[in-house]
C-alpha cells in the first residue's frame, strides 16, 4: 500500500520561511519524478514544483521561481520543498505526488497524492 504523508505546513508572517517535507513508503521512491502541487480556495490547483528521479532537473512555476527550492533525499525516501520570502499569495494547501515517469509532473503523470498541508502566509 502506497502511503504519501506531507508534514510542515503552518502559519507564518509575510517574508518568512517553511520547509515542507514529504515521505512515500510502498513504491519504489527513486524512479518516480516528485512534485509540489498547492490549491488556494476557490482557484485550480497548480503545480509549484517538479524534481526528476535523481534530483539532476528540477521545474519551478514561475510565481515561486528564486524563492522557493526543490529537493529529494533517495536514501530517505522523501522530497522537500524549501519555501523563503513567502507571501500571503502562497497561502494554500500544499500537496505531494509521485508522477508515474521518471522525469514529468503534469498532473496527468501523477500516481499518488498525499493528503496535503496548509501553508497559510499572513500579511
Amino acid at each position: 500500500q502506497v502511503q504519501v504523508v506531507e508534514s510542515g505546513g503552518g502559519l507564518v508572517q509575510a517574508g518568512g520561511s517553511l520547509r515542507l517535507s514529504c515521505t512515500a513508503s510502498g513504491l519504489i521512491f527513486d524512479v518516480h519524478a516528485m512534485g509540489w502541487f498547492r490549491q488556494a480556495p476557490g482557484r485550480e490547483r497548480e503545480m509549484v514544483s517538479c524534481i526528476n528521479w535523481r534530483g539532476g532537473r528540477t521545474y519551478y512555476a514561475d510565481s515561486v521561481k528564486g524563492r522557493f527550492t526543490i529537493s529529494r533525499d533517495n536514501t530517505k525516501n522523501t522530497l522537500y520543498l524549501q519555501m523563503n520570502s513567502l507571501k500571503p499569495e502562497d497561502t494554500a494547501m500544499y500537496y505531494c505526488a509521485a508522477s508515474r515517469t521518471v522525469d514529468t509532473c503534469g498532473s496527468r503523470d501523477i500516481s499518488y497524492w498525499g493528503q496535503g498541508t496548509q501553508v497559510t502566509v499572513s500579511s
